[in-house]
Order: structure tokens, then C-alpha cells, then sequence
């Protein structure tokens, strides 16, 4: 899985958004596909492994999660 950041809540967002950008923009094609595989798993493992999309037979359709 993938690793969490938690970011200083003294850095501006733009900060945080720079050093995002510079490391997403940094990764080849192949890290970035995989990166979004690991964000996938990860979604839904924290949704109790349900996943947050599900085919509908038209498209995918975003749920929101039973509270």
C-alpha cells in the first residue's frame, strides 16, 4: 500500500500543492499508473472493502457511503 503525508498545517495550500505537483509531474507513466492502483486499493480498504464506484450497467456511478 501506499504511505500517508501529513503536511504541517503552517504550510500555505499552494505549498503543499507545489511539492505535490513537483513529485506527481516527476514520476514516469508506469509509477504514475501504479500509484493509481495503490490509491484504488487503498480507497477501498478504507471504505470497508467495498469499492466507492460500481458499474451501473451505464457508466460508473459515485455512491455515497451509508453513514
Amino acid at each position: 500500500m501506499g504511505k500517508l503525508k501529513l503536511y504541517d498545517l503552517n504550510l500555505s495550500r499552494e505549498q503543499v500543492l507545489a511539492e505535490r505537483e513537483s513529485i506527481y509531474l516527476s514520476l514516469t507513466a508506469q509509477q504514475r499508473f501504479f500509484k493509481t492502483l495503490q490509491l484504488n486499493h487503498t480507497s477501498v480498504a478504507m471504505n470497508g472493502g467495498q469499492p466507492i464506484k460500481t458499474p451501473q450497467g451505464l457508466g460508473l456511478v459515485i455512491r455515497k457511503p451509508k453513514a
